[in-house]
């Protein structure tokens, strides 16, 4: 999940979009033409966005923060006002709610 441009204002509201069903319907569709040789490869890439898939929206949303976290260095405790901080920092147009709601996401699903 990526930032949202575009938004001039702070905003409460979390967007997820999901196309893993899309993505493994895809790979499925190539795995079914593909040459021996390309099998391997493929079958990997589809259990990845199957097992992808298979996680809940609130485990997305943790691992979205742990990553945004990461962009800015942060590698201390997710629940710290610490954290919060760095996750606004990392996404600016993020209102205090929206991040508090995230920050409880990657609380509840450490990695």
């Amino acid at each position: 999940m990526k930032a949202i441009t575009g938004l001039t204002r702070k905003t409460d509201s979390i967007l997820l979009i999901r196309d893993a069903d899309l993505v493994t319907a895809a790979l499925r569709q190539a795995l079914a033409e593909a040459a021996p040789e390309e099998r391997p490869g493929l079958e990997r890439a589809a259990a990845l966005v199957e097992s992808t898939a298979a996680a809940t929206e609130s485990q997305v949303r943790a691992d979205w923060v742990r990553a945004r976290l990461a962009t800015v260095g942060f590698a201390g405790d997710v629940s710290s006002i610490e954290a919060l901080k760095a996750l606004r920092r990392a996404e600016p147009r993020l209102s205090l709610l929206a991040a508090v709601q995230l920050q409880k996401d990657a609380v509840t699903h450490p990695e």
